[in-house]
């Protein structure tokens, strides 16, 4: 097996408090059993299902995440305008024009070397519909890959096509591209020739008995009716959805990749 790599976890999207707990129970855990490096999580779905606060992106930090990535929600919380700014840790896409607080990109140090992460939205069927991911994927890159090699992608987009097509172009410029946004965890895991890791979606931390992390009973209602109904974060045993990738320092190259699934049922 390969000796010196730096072992990065990444967790899918944080399906509101059930996901929250189970991530902040799990994270310390995964730290020292998997003897993992590097934790980044998207948690733009933390907050009720929607958004993220100041306070849960610290209670995450807390716990052992390194940087926390977003999506399409970042704004839903009105705190996070203010706090962005003030916590590079936690991403919003990079797609966004300029201006736009907070920022998209961050290279940490870590003892095995320096970490990049990159936070990308795509446009199809995507609302707010941003500039292209791209072009700003070409912009962030270049700037990065002066501090380092090795650079984590959170792709959040809703169609395979854009996120496979994203893996495709930076494949060989990045370490990994792992998608977000769809909470269902594909079977597509891999190393493209260039040696980039990828996975379609990462999945959902989130109760396991539901639809996307919500009551099936309301979003059946939806379906059924076609009228507008509240969507509360489901109960019960909580589904953690990720992936473990290995990556070489010197080259910035995925040496290999490992989907994560596992059900976290909280003690009462």
């Amino acid at each position: 097996m390969h000796q010196n790599f730096i072992r990065i976890l990444f967790l899918g999207d944080i399906v509101g408090e059930p996901g929250r707990s189970a991530v902040i129970a799990r994270v310390p855990v995964f730290k020292e059993e998997k003897k993992v490096d590097f934790v980044i999580v998207n948690g733009e779905n933390s907050a009720g299902g929607r958004g993220i606060t100041s306070k849960i992106a610290i209670d995450l930090l807390r716990c052992g995440v390194t940087v926390i990535t977003t999506g399409d929600h970042i704004w839903d919380q009105k705190d996070v305008v203010g706090y962005l700014p003030t916590e590079p840790r936690v991403l919003r896409p990079a797609n966004y024009p300029d201006g736009v607080p907070g920022q998209a990109s961050i290279v940490l140090e870590t003892p095995k070397g320096a970490v990049g992460v990159l936070n990308l939205q795509g446009r199809t069927f995507m609302h707010p519909p941003l500039e292209s991911p791209f072009l700003a994927a070409d912009r962030e890159i270049e700037r990065m890959r002066d501090e380092t090699s090795v650079i984590f992608v959170d792709m959040h987009a809703e169609t395979t096509s854009e996120k496979i097509a994203m893996g495709r172009y930076l494949d060989g410029r990045v370490s990994a591209v792992v998608g977000t946004h769809t909470h269902v965890q594909t079977a597509d895991a891999r190393i493209f020739p260039g040696g980039t890791a990828f996975l379609c979606d990462a999945g959902m931390c989130g109760p396991d008995d539901s639809v996307l992390g919500r009551d099936p009973s309301a979003i059946l209602h939806r379906f059924l009716t076609g009228m507008p109904t509240p969507f509360p974060i489901a109960k019960g045993p909580v589904r953690i959805c990720g992936v473990i990738v290995d990556i070489d320092p010197q080259t910035g190259k995925a040496l290999a990749i490992e989907p994560l699934s596992e059900i976290y049922q909280e003690m009462e």
